[in-house]
């Protein structure tokens, strides 16, 4: 299902009192946007949640408000829904929700009682730079691109076929996922499995964009990731089994420090395990589809990976 908070959003900008406004539109949007903060932005409650809800409702908007007249979100958003749960076969509602966030992830995916979310915040999208709101000044074009990403995550962590280790550890929750949680609990193999299959699902439903944009990365980072793969992967692979929220932070999330990932004396870039999740689930896509490599466990699509290296 698709749902728009923009017009909720836009009444908070519009009212006397914003900081207030903007509790009420928490509370009427409260299980998706508590989920989001959790995950994404600080703990909602106490003097940093205030703070950050100021910064929010008092930024400059205007960089926002002329690319939703030139761009119609709602017709993305909708093509990237129908796109990829036609390429996975999707057995599983997920929720596509299109919101301004408070300048934390440009997309991302929750789990809230059992249900798989979608979510992109669009300032950062509006093409250009904004310091104010944090925008990355991403061009709106590539929504589908990352809605198509987060909602593979969605149908892996709840599809009823699912195979994959999160998938367990959001049931054992019951019906949530944590970003941190996960981190912590979940092997790097599984993170790492995860975040490739939702890179070549984007892909396959958005082709044509340059190479480094479905990694997130900038256009100097992608060949530093390339000219690194072969000590980025052993690095990984020795540490796959295990479980550590370090693991996730120093190959697959950003604004980490350059010392938490160096690895034999060497810097490597931000999400650099994004591009090594990617090579290793591509066999599996080749051979089996990508309803299949989505639901599939870490042995199922490493041992695909296994068999392509030995005939190769």
């Amino acid at each position: 299902m698709l749902i728009n908070l923009l017009p909720d959003f836009f009444a908070v900008l519009a009212s006397s009192d914003r900081v207030a406004a903007y509790h009420r539109y928490y509370e009427a949007h409260r299980p998706t946007l508590a989920a989001y903060w959790h995950n994404y932005v600080v703990e909602p409650e106490g003097p940093h949640f205030d703070e950050v809800v100021r910064t929010t409702v008092g930024a400059d908007r205007s960089d926002l408000v002329a690319m939703l007249e030139r761009t119609d979100v709602l017709a993305l958003a909708r093509q990237a829904e129908e796109g990829t749960k036609a390429l996975l076969e999707a057995d599983v509602d997920v929720d596509v929700v299109l919101m301004v966030g408070v300048g934390a992830a440009n997309a991302g995916e929750l789990v809230v009682d059992g249900r798989g979310i979608a979510f992109v915040c669009l300032e950062h999208f509006t093409g250009v730079a904004n310091p104010e709101t944090q925008g990355l000044g991403l061009d709106p074009e590539l929504i589908p691109l990352w809605l198509a990403h987060e909602i593979a995550h969605a149908v892996r962590y709840t599809s009823p076929s699912s195979r994959s280790e999160i998938k367990n550890f959001v049931e054992s929750a019951g019906g949530f996922y944590s970003y941190w949680e996960t981190g912590t609990r979940c092997s790097l193999a599984e993170l790492t499995i995860n975040e490739g299959l939702a890179v070549e699902v984007a892909r396959l439903v958005r082709p044509g964009h340059a190479a480094w944009e479905y990694y997130g990365y900038s256009r100097r980072q992608f060949p530093k990731v390339r000219e690194l793969e072969p000590l980025i992967r052993r690095a990984m692979l020795a540490e796959f089994e295990r479980s550590a929220l370090g693991l996730r932070l120093r190959f697959l999330s950003s604004g980490t420090s350059d010392d938490a990932r160096t690895v034999d004396r060497v810097v490597i870039p931000e999400r650099a395990g994004y591009y090594i999740g990617s090579r290793l689930v591509q066999p599996a896509l080749e051979v089996h589809g990508a309803a299949w490599a989505v639901r599939a466990s870490v042995e199922e699509i490493m041992g695909v990976a296994d068999a392509a290296a030995i005939s190769a």
